[in-house]
Order: structure tokens, then C-alpha cells, then sequence
């Protein structure tokens, strides 16, 4: 079921044309700025079908949401909540460090939490509780104090307990592009925040990446992908099994494998075929398979130079010298190493985040995480001596660019 692809068609492919939503986009966001909340109860009749007159959720349907939700589920997002949380207490920066670079000059960087951040979890006609643990646990990891969500109604059970659980101090039944100009611009029952996290539709991307000088955000996130790099020792199964989890994320999934060993690639797609049949999830798995395939590499440098310039979201290498190969990776979201490293454990338990760039900006933005919610302020600390050290530096430049106010900043206090 896995056809041929040329690598520049399958990044072509990837890449959502957000001019293609951006008057609607425009409309609804003006419609925020103008109506605030009556314009989100407006959007909310339209788009979703419900009225809604107080759109922040309440702890006692938190609390009732827990009856709803079985125990055992329950108690593994506890476990997996504790896992995510563990991986990102090992990014935590130092709250501040100090370091004399010479005599006189001590250098260093204060780094401080974002206050109050929005983080954007989709729903409406499905759960995505790991999303809500994978968007806010960072944030609460990082420091913040307001972590403020945007999911659309009706809220699955399952969600709001999962928000519960990662520490959410917020939650609002508001979806689409309103509800980032909700979190972007502020309404009458939602504070502006000062950066939105999450994925979401293409609709939502747009609104994220046009209201950034309101409120920072992570980087563009589209319909899931993997890429697998494979050679002849990989076992086809797994690789099948890798691509049947993608696919059946949503019908613009795609999957890309490429491998030095077209007998791989011909067996892979043999056990995607026999999966298939197999499969609960048929209608969207038979589009997202559409969009997916594979290439065939003359070598393995030549694979790992493919998959560094398709930059794919998920990337699992399944090869017989694993570390070689990780080591010449330059663009993926998240990797996954090895032929038991499942990419679903990363989407649930392993710790890391699944929050990831897309559509081949793995190229240029990192994954979520505990950074994405803090920022840094540069420290100096110069005494006379120090002074005395760049003072003719200082003073010779400033003259040379006509800043001589700036230069004699630095000779009153040498005088």
C-alpha cells in the first residue's frame, strides 16, 4: 500500500497554505477584537452548534468529570503525568548564574517563568488527554503561575480530568481560530496571555501565526507525520506497526520511510496492507496512507541526508548501527532510536513531549519544551577595575558610530 515518493514532493506536500484561510481568519479575529466575549458566543452557535453562556469551566464539573472517567484510566495519566513531568524537570535552567569573565567584570543570566500562558488542546469529537498533559505540564515545570486552556466543547471527561492533572488553572470551552484570539487579545471572561502553545487545525495555525504581536507562539504544528530510516536489518513489522499508528491520527497523516534495502520496503508496505484489514480506523487510515510511502537510498548517508532535508515531525531509526546514525541527524522533532522504541511511547509515557514542528519546520524550530515557557535576562556587574578594563573601548566605538553621549557615560564615571 506504500507507493514511491519523490522527497521533494512529500515536502511540497506537507506544507499548509495558510493564505488559503487567512480572510476568515482575519474576520474571526476582528470579530474578537470588536464583540469580545458575545463574539465568542456567537462563533461558538456557529462553528460547534452550542450555546454557551459562560464558557470557563467549573470545579465542580472538573470534579464530576472524574466519576465519569474509569479508574484505571485515571491513575495512567497520573503515571504518565509523573513521567513527563520527571523528563522536564531535567530542562529547568538555573534561576540565575554569575560568573567573573576578568577582574572587574562578572557576567551572567537571570532566568525567569512567563506569568500567564494559553495552551490550546483540540477536541469537540474526540479526547486528547495527552495533549492537555503535554501542553501544560512543561508550563507548570517552567514556573508559571496562569496556565490558561482553550479546548473545544463539548469538553470530553476524559480531558478536563487530564487538565486537572497537569495543572491547569484555567479552562475554557472555546475552539477554532476565536479561541486563540480569545487567549491572544483578551475578552471579558478571558485575560490575554502572553504566549499560546498546542496544535491544532489549519484554521488555528493561521490565527497562532497572525496574532504573534500579541502573544508569542511555539511554531506551526499540522497533521502528524514520521519518517523512518531503515536499512536491511530492520524487522517490516515494526515499521508497518510505526506507520498504522500515524496514519491513524487524522486523514492528513502521512508517513515516509526511507531505507537502503528495496526488499524492506516492499515488505513494510506487504504488512501495511494485511494491518489495514485488520484496522477499526479504515476510512482515515486509507487517505493518510495516500499521502505517505517510500524512497529508495543508494546508501545510508544518502538516507540520512533525505531525512535531514524532509525534517519530519517523528523519526525512528531502525538500522543495525543505531548511534552512528542518530549522531548525523539534524532535523526531527522527536526521535525515536531503535527497533523497540516505539513512536506511540512517546506520545503517552516515555516523558518526552509530543507537542512537535511540522511540515518541515523540525528545520527550524524545537519541540515544546520547558524554554518555550521562560525567558532570559542578560546580567552585568562591573566595578571600577572592569571599567577601567573596556572603558577605551567602549569610549573609541561610541565616538566612531556619533554616540558621544554614550561615551561619556563611561569617561564620567573613569574621571
Amino acid at each position: 500500500m506504500l507507493k514511491p515518493l519523490q522527497v521533494e514532493t512529500w515536502v511540497q506536500s506537507r506544507r499548509s497554505d495558510l493564505d488559503d484561510v487567512r480572510e476568515p481568519v482575519e474576520a474571526i479575529i476582528r470579530q474578537v477584537r470588536e464583540g469580545k466575549d458575545a463574539a465568542l458566543r456567537d462563533l461558538t452557535a456557529r462553528f460547534d452548534g452550542i450555546e454557551i453562556d459562560d464558557f470557563r469551566v467549573t470545579e465542580e464539573e472538573i470534579e464530576a468529570a472524574y466519576d465519569e472517567v474509569d479508574t484505571e484510566i485515571t491513575e495512567r495519566l497520573i503515571e504518565a503525568e509523573a513521567r513527563i513531568t520527571q523528563f522536564h524537570e531535567l530542562q529547568k535552567r538555573t534561576g540565575m548564574w554569575l560568573q567573573e569573565t576578568e577582574p572587574g567584570i562578572t557576567l551572567g543570566v537571570k532566568t525567569t517563568a512567563l506569568h500567564r500562558i494559553g495552551a490550546y488542546v483540540p477536541g469537540g469529537r474526540a479526547a486528547y488527554p495527552s495533549t492537555a498533559l503535554m501542553t501544560a505540564i512543561p508550563a507548570r515545570v517552567a514556573g508559571v503561575k496562569e496556565i490558561c486552556c482553550c479546548t473545544p466543547p463539548p469538553i470530553h471527561p476524559l480531558t478536563l480530568v487530564a487538565l486537572d492533572i497537569a495543572g491547569v488553572t484555567e479552562i475554557y470551552r472555546l475552539g477554532g481560530a476565536q479561541a486563540i484570539a480569545a487567549m491572544a487579545l483578551g475578552t471579558e471572561s478571558v485575560k490575554p496571555v502572553q504566549k499560546i502553545v498546542g496544535p491544532g487545525n489549519i484554521f488555528v495555525t493561521a490565527a497562532k501565526m497572525m496574532l504573534r504581536d500579541h502573544a508569542e507562539i511555539d511554531f506551526p504544528a499540522g497533521p502528524s507525520e514520521i519518517g523512518i530510516i531503515a536499512d536491511a536489518t530492520a524487522i517490516p513489522e515494526y515499521i508497518a506497526a510505526d506507520i498504522m499508528a500515524q496514519a491513524e491520527h487524522d486523514p492528513k497523516a502521512a508517513c515516509v520511510l526511507v531505507t537502503t534495502d528495496p526488499k524492506i520496503a516492499e515488505a513494510a508496505s506487504a504488512e501495511v496492507a494485511r494491518m489495514f484489514q485488520e484496522s477499526p480506523r479504515k476510512e482515515i487510515i486509507e487517505k493518510a496512507l495516500a499521502n505517505s510511502g517510500y524512497i529508495i537510498a543508494d546508501t545510508l548517508s544518502e538516507a540520512i541526508r533525505l531525512i535531514n532535508e524532509i525534517a519530519p515531525e517523528h523519526l525512528s531509526i531502525q538500522v543495525a548501527d543505531t548511534f552512528s546514525v542518530l549522531s548525523k541527524i539534524e532535523n526531527a522533532g522527536s526521535i525515536f532510536a531503535g527497533p523497540f522504541t516505539a513512536v506511540a511511547c512517546g506520545d503517552y509515557a516515555s516523558g518526552t513531549n509530543h507537542v512537535l514542528p511540522t511540515a518541515g519546520y523540525a528545520r527550524m524550530y524545537s519541540g515544546l519544551n520547558v524554554d518555550h515557557f521562560c525567558k532570559t535576562s542578560t546580567i552585568q556587574m562591573i566595578d571600577r577595575e572592569g571599567l577601567e578594563a573596556i572603558g577605551d573601548i567602549v569610549e573609541t566605538l561610541a565616538d566612531a558610530e556619533g554616540l558621544h553621549a554614550h561615551a561619556e557615560s563611561v569617561r564620567i564615571r573613569r574621571r
